[in-house]
């Protein structure tokens, strides 16, 4: 007791209290139970969004998926397997790169998605007030505005990413106190401003395409699609929604998985709403090019 020394931030004390030994190093990896599953269930949501789009693809001349924008289907599906894989960037264990590209990756893609969902929803709103006599909107339907528009709302997530690295970048950190003997491996945000930034203007394409969605549940829409967009984004928004109290409610592993969770629950929301019911109606050989099949409100 005459020599009583305060072991480093990095140790911690033997059960004798005469050494200091080093702290257990924790981070979601994959040796985990945690992590299997989370990085499994990645791969297979992936994999099943892979497939979609290849059944979209293979049946692109069917009245279904012209008459919902193909352009807008593929570039939807491949944002939301990239949404599924940049889940992986968060598991293991974190450095510079994974700290720098995974908030990146996953504002990005789920821009795309979104834009893509709103580009859609905005696209049915036209169409439906192009038919009326002397309506001016016919030249806003082309595949050329809905990837100019998907392509604008993208650049500036772009910018919002590039302005964060550039400033004040993520990084890994070590945090000491949350657990006795435990040293907490964690990308820190480095801004919260531009992380909260990120995420509200995801938030704030989610709520744009769910509002106008809704407002366009009842037009005579295509195969209904408005209304299959409305409950994606009724689950997608509820998802975010609960992740905010979640995920400052957790530290550490489980704070990361808390957020795996979401983008694998959102993006699979998106793509069970919109794409598996055109899916089965394709299946079921109701995609016939007769005018009646554009105009008929398809009860799912």
């Amino acid at each position: 007791m005459e020599n009583c020394l305060k072991c480093p931030e990095d140790q911690w004390p033997n059960d004798k209290k005469d050494d200091c030994i080093p702290k257990v190093i924790v981070f979601l990896s994959y040796s985990d139970n945690l992590g299997v599953t989370l990085a499994a269930t990645a791969i297979i949501f992936s994999a099943a969004t892979v497939g979609v789009l290849g059944f979209i693809v293979s049946h692109r001349n069917t009245a279904i998926v012209r008459a919902n924008n193909r352009e807008l289907s593929y570039a939807l599906l491949i944002s939301l397997m990239l949404a599924f894989l940049c889940s992986l960037l968060f598991i293991g264990h974190p450095n510079k790169v994974t700290c720098l590209t995974q908030q990146a990756s996953f504002g990005v893609t789920f821009t795309v998605a979104l834009s893509c969902v709103l580009a859609k929803t905005i696209t049915v709103v036209i169409a439906f007030n192009a038919t009326r006599p002397g309506s001016r909107l016919k030249g806003w339907l082309g595949s050329r505005v809905s990837g100019s528009f998907v392509t604008l709302c993208t650049l500036g997530q772009v910018v919002i990413c590039l302005s964060w690295s550039l400033t004040s970048p993520p990084h890994p950190e070590a945090d000491m106190q949350p657990e006795i003997g435990n040293m907490i491996l964690q990308c820190d945000p480095g801004s919260t401003v531009a992380l909260y930034t990120v995420i509200g203007y995801i938030g704030m394409l989610a709520f744009a395409s769910f509002i106008v969605a809704f407002l366009a549940r009842n037009l005579p829409d295509r195969f209904n699609e408005a209304k299959l967009i409305t409950f994606s984004m009724l689950v997608f928004c509820s998802v975010w929604v609960s992740f905010i109290p979640a995920y400052l409610s957790t530290k550490g592993r489980y704070m990361v998985a808390v957020e795996i969770f979401a983008i694998l629950a959102s993006s699979s929301g998106l793509l069970g709403w919109i794409f598996i019911p055109k899916c089965y109606l394709i299946l079921r050989g109701q995609d016939s090019d007769k005018k009646k099949h554009f105009t008929l409100k398809t009860h799912l």
